[in-house]
């Protein structure tokens, strides 16, 4: 059975950091692309960074370039989203997702719809 699983979000104050981690199962994460998107009331999903494949590069959305980096730890079956410099505007829900595909790019930051797993996210508010 596939699973994602958010954690790591909580409020903030502007300019600080969290980290978050989606811990996954059910599935090889070197076989698929993994992602982070988020989500702010009455706004469309949108992502913000993508570990592709089959090379492994990285994309970030340029609200957050310089600020956030992915990465994961495949023996822990994990995804990270290191979030420093933390706005206002970063408040939102936070999803990771997973999609198993064979041609990556960076695309991948602007098609929700070709992801097959999702996790049931988690809440980021940054706030003075």
């Amino acid at each position: 059975q596939v699973q994602l699983v958010e954690s790591g979000g909580g409020s903030v104050q502007p300019g600080g950091s969290l980290r978050l981690s989606c811990e996954a199962s059910g599935f090889n994460l070197d076989d698929h692309a993994l992602a982070w998107f988020r989500q702010a009331p009455g706004e469309e999903r949108e992502g913000v960074a993508v570990i592709s494949r089959p090379d492994g590069a990285l994309y970030y959305a340029t609200a957050v370039q310089g600020r956030f980096t992915i990465s994961k730890d495949v023996a822990k079956r994990a995804l990270y989203l290191q979030m420093d410099n933390l706005k206002p505007e970063d408040t939102a829900v936070y999803y990771c997702a997973a999609a198993n595909l064979l041609v990556g790019g960076s695309y991948l930051l602007d098609v929700p719809k070709v992801y097959d797993y999702w996790g049931q996210g988690t809440q980021v508010t940054v706030s003075s």
